[in-house]
């Protein structure tokens, strides 16, 4: 591991892949579930709509994301998607020495380099599986932002591992926007309230397929939440989004999100098994993956990437994320159906 200052492009993110020429393409670059939102809960945000000419009142939708994680009301912060939490917590916060371990999600860095901080990054390598190492973070560091599981390796970090870098007068950031998609949620931090400056951060867009509405919550101890509160603009989470949020962590949502999590474990089961034919080819997978997306490495993967929209098929680049490089993709895990269409697509772009 080592660390690093600047580097690729922060803003590009997946939904790039699919726009403006993209748009008639298989999606596999951007990482929400496919057919989705279900039926039932496009209605409870339907019904959410005669009640648009009030102020939204989340009051409701907050006590229900608590009482879902067994926490203090007051330990929760919902906002407007997770992107939203890492802007807060880069401007609202008083700190000095922010870190973050990549490859992960670029936005909590582009956040803070916009709030004017410094960033040091801490690289994870291929060749320890992407795995960390708590010992390589600062000690100085007073902000530490790792994903779990994380975008784009699809390492699922252990909660004892991850917990390691926590100490007094350090705030970690562990950003779970994809834990509901590992089946029984096992190594997420929510809910607990043992760990010091524990803050964790979750979105209720990728499984429910809510992207466009802007829905996601923090959980953090009470003194943190409010700094993050004073930052918000008022009415910073819409009625549809309120609605949505309490649907989302009611019971029948949550056994819904634990079949649909053991259903992607079995569609990327598949998938890796399908790209290990590709292995004589340099194609590698990096493995044990955890999340609904796979990390793959072959030869000349720009090239492939191009031949593959040509194909029918978006897939994400990996080359703006630290860490990466132009040998790297990301892709989502998708039915049956969907994998086999890419993997014939895959072995002709193959050249």
């Amino acid at each position: 591991m080592r660390t690093e200052g600047t580097g690729p492009d922060l803003r590009h993110h997946g939904d790039a892949e699919v726009r403006d020429g993209g748009a008639a393409l298989t999606d596999l670059a951007v990482n929400v579930r496919a057919d989705t939102p279900p039926a039932w809960l496009r209605e409870e945000i339907a019904a959410s709509l005669s009640s648009l000419a009030a102020y939204p009142d989340g009051r409701a939708a907050r006590a229900a994301v608590a009482a879902r994680h067994g926490l203090p009301v007051e330990r929760v912060l919902l906002t407007a998607g997770a992107a939203e939490a890492f802007v807060l917590l880069a401007r609202a916060l008083k700190i000095r020495r922010p870190v973050v371990v990549h490859p992960q999600f670029t936005e909590p860095e582009a956040a803070l380099r916009d709030a004017g901080h410094t960033v040091d990054r801490v690289l994870l390598r291929e060749e320890d599986g992407f795995r960390l190492d708590p010992a390589a973070v600062p000690e100085e560091a007073d902000l530490v932002v790792i994903g779990n599981p994380t975008n784009p390796t699809s390492v699922l970090h252990p909660a004892a591992t991850i917990t390691r870098l926590a100490r007094p007068g350090r705030v970690l950031v562990v950003d779970e926007a994809f834990m509901d998609a590992v089946p029984g949620e096992r190594e997420s931090l929510a809910g607990r309230m043992d760990v010091p400056g524990l803050v964790v951060l979750r979105s209720l867009t990728k499984t429910w397929g809510l992207a466009g509405l802007r829905i996601g919550y923090v959980l953090g101890p009470s003194e943190i939440v409010d700094e993050l509160a004073r930052a918000q603009p008022l009415w910073p989470v819409s009625t549809p989004a309120l609605a949505a949020a309490e649907a989302c962590v009611a019971p029948r949502a949550l056994a819904e999100a634990g079949h649909a999590a053991h259903r992607v474990a079995g569609d990327r089961a598949h998938l890796v098994a399908g790209l290990a034919a590709f292995a004589s080819r340099g194609v590698r997978v990096v493995e044990p993956a955890q999340g609904p997306f796979l990390l793959i490495r072959m030869p000349e993967a720009a090239a492939v990437r191009l031949r593959l929209r040509e194909l029918g098929y978006a897939v994400r680049r990996g080359d703006t994320f630290p860490g990466l490089g132009e040998d790297w993709v990301r892709v989502a895990v998708r039915d049956r159906v969907t994998v086999g269409g890419f993997l014939s697509a895959l072995s002709a772009a193959l050249r």
